[in-house]
C-alpha cells in the first residue's frame, strides 16, 4: 500500500518490519474477535510501508498498537475506517508525538479483578493488597464489586456483603470452581511511575481513551469503580516499582497477609529488571499473583499441561505456579488443571 503524505522514512528498514510484525500479531491475536476497529486499524498499519517507518521513529516502548491507537482517539481521530484516520494521522502527528511520549498505556480494567478473585478468595484473614503498576488503582477493590460467573451450570453470583455493587463484573468459567468468598480487605498500596487520580477529569478521559472502541461497559465501568475508590482513596506511590517494592510493603498492616500481585505491567520492564522484581517478591513473606503474557515468565508458563494453549491469554499464576488462563479484560478465567 503507498500513500503521499509528510511522513519522511528515518528509520532503519529492520525497525519498520519489526513494527509491521507488531502491528500484524496484534491485529491477528489480540485485536480479532475484541475489536474490529482496533483489527482493522492494525492491520493497516502492519501493510503501509510508511506508517510503519513513522511509528519506527518512536522509542521501542512507544511503539505499541494501544498507546499510539489511544493517543489518536484521546484527540478525536477517525477510527472507523483505515484510510480516513491515516489522514487524520498524517495531518495531527505533531500533536498527537506529545501524548504518545508523554502518556503510557496504564489500562485500569477493574474486570481483571474476577480472574483475580478465584486466588484471592482463596487465602484466609484479613488481607493487605499491593499492586505494581496500579495506575488508578481500580483493581484494589475486589472486595467492593459484584461478580456473575458464567458456568456450565448456570450463573453463579457474588455480592459484597452490604449489598450488590454498582460495578457488576462478568466473566466466563471455564473449568474450576466459582469462588464463594469474597476477600477481607483491611489494606490497599499501589506502586506506578506515574499513578493516576481516577476522580481527575484529565487522568479519567486518558483512562476512558484506553478502552477499545467497541467496549463501552468497560468506559463505564471506569467511571462506577472510580466512584467507590473516591469514598476510600488508596495509598498510591508514585515509584520505580523495584526501587520502592520493599518499603511500600513493609507498610502494610503486620497483622494482615501481604498479597502482591500485577496484570500486564511486567512486559513492560527490561528482563534483567523483571528477574529483579522476582527475586525481591519472592523474599517477601507474601503470597505473589502474578496475571501476565505468556513470555513474561516463559519458565511459569511452561508448567501447564501439554495441549494448555496461551496464546491470546495471560497465565495467572500463584507464587510461580500457573493456575489460569485469563483473558486480557477479564472476560473468562480457564483453571489450569493442577500437575500430578
Amino acid at each position: 500500500m503507498s500513500h503521499n503524505d509528510s511522513f519522511g522514512p528515518t528509520a532503519t528498514a529492520s525497525q519498520s518490519a519489526e513494527v509491521a510484525r507488531l502491528y500484524a500479531r496484534f491485529a491477528a491475536v489480540e485485536a480479532n474477535g475484541v475489536s474490529p476497529i482496533y483489527e482493522a486499524l492494525a492491520a493497516g498499519v502492519s501493510e503501509d510501508g510508511t506508517m510503519c517507518d513513522r511509528i519506527a521513529e518512536l522509542p521501542p516502548a512507544k511503539r505499541q498498537p494501544n498507546l499510539v491507537f489511544a493517543a489518536s482517539r484521546h484527540l478525536g481521530a477517525p477510527v472507523r475506517d483505515y484510510g480516513r484516520w491515516r489522514a487524520w494521522l498524517s495531518e495531527q502527528w505533531g500533536q498527537m508525538l506529545p501524548i504518545i511520549l508523554e502518556r503510557a498505556t496504564q489500562t485500569n480494567e477493574a474486570a481483571r479483578c474476577a480472574t483475580l478473585l478465584p486466588a484471592l478468595a482463596a487465602i484466609d484473614g484479613p488481607i493487605a493488597l499491593l499492586e505494581v503498576g496500579a495506575s488508578a488503582g481500580l483493581c484494589l477493590y475486589p472486595d467492593r464489586y459484584s461478580y456473575r460467573y458464567r458456568t456450565a451450570s448456570g450463573i453463579a453470583s457474588l455480592d459484597p456483603g452490604d449489598g450488590p455493587s454498582k460495578v457488576v463484573l462478568e466473566c466466563e468459567l471455564r473449568q474450576g470452581e466459582a469462588p464463594t468468598r469474597l476477600p477481607q480487605v483491611v489494606w490497599r498500596g499501589g506502586i506506578d511511575r506515574n499513578p493516576l487520580d481516577a476522580t481527575d477529569p484529565d487522568a479519567r478521559a486518558w483512562l476512558e481513551s484506553l478502552v477499545w472502541p467497541e467496549h463501552h461497559d468497560r468506559r463505564e465501568r471506569i467511571t462506577q469503580a472510580a466512584a467507590i475508590l473516591a469514598e476510600q482513596p488508596p495509598r498510591l506511590v508514585a515509584a520505580d516499582l523495584n526501587e520502592a517494592l520493599p518499603k511500600v510493603a513493609a507498610a502494610a498492616p503486620p497483622d494482615a497477609h501481604l498479597v502482591v500481585f500485577h496484570s500486564a505491567v511486567l512486559a513492560y520492564l527490561q528482563p534483567e529488571e523483571r528477574a529483579r522484581f522476582r527475586r525481591t517478591v519472592q523474599d517477601l513473606d507474601c503470597t505473589w499473583i502474578s496475571n501476565e503474557a505468556p513470555a513474561v515468565f516463559p519458565d511459569i508458563t511452561a508448567q501447564r499441561p501439554e495441549g494448555t494453549a496461551s496464546e491470546g491469554h495471560f497465565v495467572l499464576a500463584v507464587d510461580g505456579v500457573p493456575t489460569a488462563l485469563t483473558s486480557p479484560h477479564g472476560r473468562t478465567y480457564e483453571a489450569i488443571p493442577a500437575r500430578s
